[in-house]
């Protein structure tokens, strides 16, 4: 399985693959660097757009009220700031009693996809991570339009541990999804619930904008609201992709 990751090293942001066990990364220069004594970086290309779904899984959408399937996608941007690496840190807000973490298949674009149609959309998909892409309800002024203090705080988008190639992921929505806060599983679903698949997201937002290598998809999250508080350990996983481990801290 071939998988990137990003990560601090000599006082600079470098590439590196994941050997095969995951206890090594090979630096692009040469050298490595063993995994637990990295400093994960998001995996993202400097200057890539972020592009998020809400309301993307139907069990989801009954648990808080809505229709099982929207009429229209609901998409929103994402700031750089907002993304933090794999073992980092994500400030919990005093107020912040309705803070929760989102489990989400993210898929990376890998070549330029305009007006791209669903059946040739995964060919612009050069590979998939994990985001853990929290909420908090008491900043949420409208769901159609998720504002800034809800989904654009800094570092409360964990993303990673790395990058795992779309050749060795034949089917993205035959994935399973769980989170667990300290241990106890509090999320779980499957990519198959989503209501538009990756391929179907790729097609919507190439039909309206051109997409670029290294730009993001966060493709939505199951159902499973879980508040958290700070000092938590958050671990959200998805099958064939990683393990993406973070923690609460009081702000």
């Amino acid at each position: 399985m071939a998988r990137r990751a990003r990560i601090a090293h000599a006082g600079r942001a470098v590439w590196a693959t994941v050997s095969e066990d995951g206890t090594a990364l090979a630096l692009a220069g040469g050298g490595s660097v063993a995994a637990d004594e990295a400093q994960w970086l998001p995996p993202v290309t400097p200057g890539a757009s972020i592009y998020a779904l809400g309301l993307n899984y139907a069990d989801h959408n009954r648990e808080l009220g809505f229709a099982a399937k929207q009429a229209k996608p609901l998409v929103f941007l994402k700031g750089g700031n907002a993304l933090v690496g794999h073992g980092g840190t994500t400030p919990r807000p005093a107020d912040a009693n309705q803070m929760h973490p989102e489990c989400e298949l993210v898929a990376v674009i890998g070549r330029p996809a305009r007006n791209v149609s669903e059946a040739e959309a995964l060919d612009y998909v050069s590979g998939y991570t994990v985001a853990n892409d929290y909420a908090i309800r008491e900043y949420l002024e409208n769901y159609y339009r998720p504002n800034a203090r809800v989904k654009n705080r800094d570092a409360t988008t964990a993303l990673g541990p790395w990058i795992v190639d779309a050749a060795d992921v034949p089917n993205p929505q035959a994935l399973s999804l769980s989170t667990t806060v300290n241990g106890q599983e509090v999320q779980h679903g499957s990519t198959a619930d989503m209501i538009l698949s990756v391929a179907g997201l790729v097609e919507y937002l190439s039909g309206i904008l051109t997409l670029m290598p290294g730009d993001l998809i966060l493709t939505g999250t199951p159902h499973g609201v879980h508040f958290c508080a700070a000092g938590d350990e958050v671990v959200t996983e998805i099958s064939g992709i990683g393990r993406l481990v973070n923690r609460l801290e009081a702000a």
